[in-house]
């Protein structure tokens, strides 16, 4: 009761739990497909080369979650098309997407005026510190998640399932994976405030890889873990808030606890 009654009584408190269930719904989508196509090595890449941008966005003054959009989508094209054209050691150029993205970053602060005060927050995240500006930008991107994956449904089960069979049956595959891609990139770009560039991954798997435990089924593993998701971020919200540490450490050790936990019942009920 007390903890309903803070969410009426403070503004940053009804950012929060908004972010939470806009954060649960893209991570719960986005997670069943890059942990399925193990592309989660990629979304590493990707998250961290957004750091690039919100360091140009403290140096030129305009809005870092922006500059983080850019760079992650950006980043997304360059690292599909590594990955699509094969080429050699690809994983090579892949991290020096991670590297330089990073480097970027602390160049950019270091040549803006001052030290940005809330640069801790894109980096480990702080689900508190959501304004209406970030909640706005949060939704338009997971409203544009949803519609995407609902309006080509069908098509990401033929392509999960098998590639080549989805391709036959008339399938672009080709920009399915780009699709795939910069949909990971603005779910990261939804997820930075609540658990932070560093922590973004663990977010994204955990619900997912819970989901997997229980069913099979392509619709209903992204629903579960939309649910496991939001427990997950609710409770690490008011979990950071009374316990004044960060949101994101609170959220992914939380779901990682209990993704442990439900892992091990069920390689025991197994017999393994």
């Amino acid at each position: 009761m007390q903890l309903l009654k803070a969410i009426t009584q403070y503004q940053f408190l009804q950012n929060a739990f908004a972010a939470c269930i806009m954060a649960s719904v893209v991570c719960g989508i986005i997670g069943v497909i890059t942990t399925e196509k193990k592309l989660i090595m990629l979304s590493g890449g990707i998250a961290h080369t957004s750091y690039g941008g919100i360091g140009l966005g403290y140096l030129l003054g305009f809005e870092p979650i922006l500059g983080a959009l850019l760079f992650s989508v950006s980043a997304a094209i360059g690292i599909g098309y590594i990955n699509r054209k094969g080429y050699q050691r690809s994983e090579i150029l892949i991290s020096l997407f991670w590297s330089v993205g990073m480097a970027l970053g602390i160049l950019f602060v270091a040549l803006a005026p001052g030290y940005p005060p809330e640069l801790s927050t894109y980096l480990f995240g702080n689900i508190l510190s959501v304004t209406k500006i970030d909640l706005y930008l949060m939704a338009a991107l997971s409203f544009a998640v949803v519609a995407i994956v609902a309006i080509f449904f069908n098509h990401w089960k033929a392509y999960l399932f098998d590639a080549e069979f989805a391709e036959i049956l008339g399938i672009k595959t080709s920009v399915l994976e780009y699709l795939i891609l910069i949909l990971i990139a603005l779910s990261i770009v939804v997820l930075i405030k609540a658990v932070g560039i560093i922590l973004v991954l663990a977010l994204l798997t955990a619900p997912a890889a819970f989901s997997a435990l229980l069913t099979h089924r392509f619709a209903l593993r992204m629903l579960y873990a939309i649910i496991f998701g939001s427990i997950f971020c609710v409770s690490g919200l008011f979990i950071s808030y009374y316990a004044n540490i960060a949101s994101g450490a609170s959220i992914v050790l939380l779901s990682s606890l209990c993704f442990a936990v439900a892992y091990a019942i069920n390689q025991i009920s197994l017999g393994k």
